[in-house]
């Protein structure tokens, strides 16, 4: 006589699930994280060879401007804000300092302007251009940009070496530093270089102003150097929001990127991470 011995199969509680392992955990595959280039040593170059030199430039242009400090923000004759407070120089000691100022000026200005040379001639040259030049779209992700950092926008953005808005900024800036050689050459010699200062003075008799071409340079000259001002500000602020990683890709060149699965676009270490995923246990024959 035989006998079968009938079994029941193990039923596995719903409740009962498996976490995947965490995105960036090293013991997996998926996860693994990674160094990937991201600035030639070049880029890197320039970039630190013209924060200390803009920055003095920026002192010893408050040096020099204290001897004629026309500007300020008004209408008619009353004056809102002026550029700058008698309190302003006596707090940081730039009074009195015009021949100091005039020699920092003149000096460091020789070589921002050939940093500034090389760093375009090598973007141009080596492709970098393609990576920092505004596209159609980077109006549209500048605003994305904005309202992500708003906390308003919760997807995580678009992977790439330059965002929108840093496009444009970063753009902006050569641009700006351009503006600042021009005007200040045509402010350092309106007469041998006429050929600068004219045309400008030219356009703001086209549009009415009772200015010469050395006023509206100099004026010009001094609004972009409160525009590198608010550049220095925000590019610090968001270099400390962006984290170590992202610091540490302007010194070294390499930043840490995370992979992820096949699915999913890999992230950089700085990013969100994104919420842990919950597979279910298959059920037991």
């Amino acid at each position: 006589m035989k006998f079968a011995l009938k079994t029941q199969p193990r039923r596995v509680p719903e409740a009962e699930v498996l976490e995947a392992p965490a995105p960036g955990a090293a013991s997996t595959s998926d996860g693994a994280k990674r160094l990937e280039a991201k600035h030639p040593l070049a880029i890197r170059w320039f970039h630190w060879i013209n924060f200390p030199v803009l920055f003095i430039m920026i002192w010893s242009g408050l040096l020099i401007y204290w001897a004629n400090d026309v500007f300020r923000v008004g209408w008619a004759s009353s004056t809102l804000f002026h550029f700058f407070p008698q309190k302003f120089y006596e707090k940081f000691g730039l009074g009195s300092r015009l021949a100091e100022g005039m020699a920092w000026h003149f000096t460091l200005a020789w070589i921002f302007a050939l940093n500034g040379l090389g760093y375009v001639l090598f973007v141009a040259f080596s492709g970098e251009w393609r990576h920092l030049l505004p596209t159609r779209k980077s109006l549209g992700e500048a605003i994305q940009v904005v309202l992500h950092d708003l906390k308003i926008r919760k997807q995580p953005l678009p992977r790439a070496k330059f965002n929108g808005a840093q496009r444009i900024a970063y753009t902006s800036v050569i641009v700006m530093g351009l503006g600042s050689l021009l005007t200040g050459l045509a402010i350092y010699k309106p007469i041998q270089l006429a050929i600068i200062s004219s045309p400008v003075g030219a356009i703001a008799a086209t549009l009415g102003l009772n200015a010469t071409g050395y006023e509206v340079a100099r004026w010009l000259h001094f609004w972009l150097t409160l525009a590198f001002c608010g550049f220095f500000l925000i590019h610090v602020l968001q270099v400390a929001r962006a984290g170590w990683n992202n610091f540490r890709a302007m010194i070294t060149g390499h930043e840490i990127v995370t992979d992820a699965p096949a699915n999913e676009s890999p992230t950089r270490s700085d990013s969100t991470p994104s919420a842990p995923q919950v597979l279910e246990a298959p059920v037991a024959p």
